[in-house]
């Protein structure tokens, strides 16, 4: 990880993963009183996706690794602008093709790391208009 900022994205990437790793009521524990967006969700992954081409050329991620998480990015890309308004909470009970992304997420974790089975990120404290 020789540029600024690569064991940044490649550590975010992880932690994201594992949150789309997560079985459904984590991910909803998780959540908690937040409402994080579904289309900020998917528009995250598919931007650590897409950085990814660029830290494989750099050797953080292996030929299997970015495989796995293209997969992950094209499955993500099918979700359309409809099922991604409202809350992720709602479309984690309502839309099978979060099952899938799941199932996705595992497996590059499992490629990565030997287990699926990792921390989930510390939840984004809302901004409360300090500085």
């Amino acid at each position: 990880m020789n540029y600024l900022g690569d064991a940044r994205l490649h550590t975010w990437t992880l932690r994201l993963t594992a949150l789309l790793a997560a079985d459904a009521q984590d991910q909803l524990a998780w959540l908690g009183e937040r409402e994080v967006e579904t289309k900020d969700v998917v528009e995250e992954m598919e931007l650590l996706c897409r950085v990814s081409e660029g830290l494989a050329e750099r050797g953080v991620f292996a030929p299997e690794e970015l495989r796995d998480l293209r997969a992950v990015g094209c499955r993500l890309g099918e979700i359309d602008a409809t099922r991604r308004v409202g809350p992720w909470g709602n479309a984690l009970s309502t839309d099978p093709s979060w099952d899938e992304i799941r199932s996705l997420a595992r497996r590059f974790l499992l490629t990565k790391l030997g287990d699926w089975r990792q921390p989930l990120p510390r939840p984004v404290r809302p901004h409360t208009g300090g500085h």
